[in-house]
């Protein structure tokens, strides 16, 4: 018989110390690579040796900035054609596909070849965020620990996802949502084995953060009041047409990928063309280059003016969908950010101006559609909006939040049926699952589902006996499989039809001689998944159902058929609906 299943085991344990060494490891990471990019930053636009981690725009290069970027990608699309092609792009989906297909194993040069690479991307003015590449090597550096070290294909999972979501609690200083963004774009599921360990993960990288930046939040923000009813209202009709916009930028940053993928030359050049549309941009809108992570926290504190941030929304968009788009390396989200929390913050000034009576604070629209941006783009919505609330540490921002994600989400939803994190890997003919729900055949116990009572037959019964019942084509007669027991109806075995009806089997032959194996049985309060999962296992397509306290008394049979008929309640749940009032019959449709 099945064991019960149990949430929690002591392998469990393992994994949790595993996932929390993760954590140590990708937050020394994050600061690595943090130094390696203020490094290249401050050798190409500043011609000095520092790690200090300093923004391109204050550069003196002149029209020589715009060559920077493209010494970047020459470089970036060489690491990719001789180092690895999966170092292309911003990780997220990159590291979904090998989740999906490929048991989560990442190639163990893509743990130094993502950061590298991405290192010099960024440092070369590219408008990208350092959280992709961290997320990306950190969940490279879980993979690698799960190929080394004797686990299953879930374990690894599970370390695959701590190590990515350790690396964006350990740069953002956001531990919640990176276990959200890993629960909604990563492990497809909350199940406590893996959700534990991801939360250790992320602990102990925030407690190194910590410990090396402080505690202070990442995008500081003057306090703010609780929104009134009519501001509430505007934020989420803010919300839902960022995730309209959201839709347009998805859509935007694919054709530019499709146009670059007509070039009549090498994909290892594309990144240096990319980096002429960076370096020009750049040229005329300097905030363009590099993360952007103050820019972010300009735009949330209300330090830039309509002008600046509707330049600044507009030129970020074009830099960075053309640099994403030619196949660099590097991040998403920080860019994302930047274009929501720019444009909201417009949008605020723009209300503030025209109709005070609402009284909208432009800080918050900046903080909703921040991440309403992020929440339509991505789908990660429940990450969206505990990110803005950690990064900034303002709880009177949650509410907007919620409601400005959520319509920015359905918005998204409706009008677009990929992700910006999934359209790349669909293309591919990969199917991610867009939504998790409880297993429907875990809620049905086999009492419930099976077939009572089993139509026995007896071990004493010779072949043509059966063979001429079975050709009375009776109810009983049509079954596929059929429990065998003794004359105290005690149960030895199973019999399929093909057993029965064997050629060669000779007439006079008892069935109890034509039992191969033990009989595979499962207790009435089993539920359908251990059952399905059993006949897996077992390589069957039948069980018999026995007395929880005797495992040779016959109570039933459960089959495959029974399995699917199981999921016509899931069907009529989803699908008929009905008025049910004063107690009388429903009336659906």
């Amino acid at each position: 018989m099945p064991r019960q299943f149990r949430p929690l085991d002591r392998r469990v344990l393992w994994i949790a110390l595993a996932s929390m060494l993760l954590g140590i490891a990708a937050a020394l990471i994050a600061e690595l690579l943090t130094a390696l990019i203020g490094l290249v930053t401050n050798l190409a636009f500043y011609g000095r040796i520092s790690t200090a981690f300093v923004s391109p725009a204050g550069h003196r290069l002149g029209l020589w900035v715009v060559v920077i970027p493209v010494v970047g990608g020459l470089i970036v699309g060489a690491m990719a054609r001789w180092g690895s092609r999966a170092i292309r792009g911003h990780g997220i989906p990159e590291a979904m596909e090998q989740v999906l297909l490929n048991e989560s194993r990442i190639p163990p040069r893509i743990t130094w070849l993502k950061p590298v690479s991405s290192a010099i991307a960024i440092g070369t003015g590219g408008p990208f965020g350092a959280e992709g590449p961290i997320i990306a090597t950190g969940g490279a550096l879980g993979s690698l620990l799960g190929q080394w070290i004797r686990v299953t294909a879930d374990e690894r999972k599970t370390l695959l996802a701590a190590g990515a979501a350790a690396g964006m609690a350990a740069v953002f200083c956001a531990p919640v949502s990176a276990v959200l963004l890993a629960i909604e774009l990563l492990l497809f599921e909350r199940r406590a084995r893996s959700l534990i360990p991801v939360a250790l993960a992320t602990v102990a990288a925030t407690g190194m953060r910590i410990v090396f930046e402080g505690s202070a939040p990442m995008f500081p923000m003057p306090d703010m009041a609780s929104p009134g009813l009519l501001a509430l209202a505007v934020y989420i009709l803010l919300g839902a047409g960022i995730g309209a916009i959201s839709v347009g930028v998805t859509k935007l940053t694919y054709a530019i990928e499709d146009a670059f993928e007509k070039l009549p030359i090498h994909w290892m050049w594309w990144p240096a063309l990319g980096g002429i549309a960076v370096g020009a941009i750049g040229y005329f809108a300097p905030l363009t280059l590099g993360v952007g992570y103050s820019n972010i926290a300009g735009a949330l504190a209300g330090q830039f003016g309509l002008a600046a941030m509707l330049s600044l929304c507009v030129c970020k968009l074009i830099s960075w969908s053309i640099a994403l788009g030619s196949g660099t390396s590097g991040g998403t989200l920080a860019p994302l950010f930047t274009i929501g929390g720019t444009l909201g913050g417009a949008a605020g000034l723009l209300l503030v101006t025209w109709a005070p009576w609402l009284h909208v604070d432009a800080r918050i629209a900046a903080l909703v559609c921040m991440a309403a941006m992020f929440a339509g783009a991505s789908r990660a919505f429940l990450a969206s909006v505990v990110f803005a609330f950690e990064t900034t540490q303002q709880p009177h921002g949650l509410l907007p939040l919620l409601g400005g994600c959520a319509a920015a989400y359905l918005v998204s939803g409706l009008m677009m049926h990929h992700t910006i994190m999934t359209e790349k890997i669909a293309r591919r003919g990969v199917r991610v699952p867009s939504e998790y729900a409880a297993d429907h055949l875990d809620r049905i116990l086999v009492r419930d589902a099976g077939t009572r009572p089993a139509v026995t037959l007896l071990a004493t019964q010779t072949s043509a006996e059966v063979r001429a019942w079975l050709a009375t084509d009776t109810v009983e007669a049509r079954h596929q499989g059929y429990p065998v027991v003794d004359d105290a109806n005690r149960l030895i075995g199973v019999l399929t039809r093909r057993d029965l009806l064997a050629p060669g089997i000779p007439d006079e032959t008892l069935i109890a001689s034509l039992i191969r194996r033990p009989p595979q049985v499962v207790s009435p309060t089993h539920t359908l998944r251990e059952a399905a999962d059993h006949m897996v296992e077992a390589d069957i397509g039948r069980l018999v159902i026995v007395d929880g306290k005797d495992d040779r008394s016959v109570l039933g049979m459960l089959t495959r058929g029974d399995l699917l008929a199981a999921h016509a309640s899931r069907l009529r749940e989803e699908r008929h609906a009905g008025r049910h009032f004063g107690g009388g019959a429903a009336q659906s449709t």
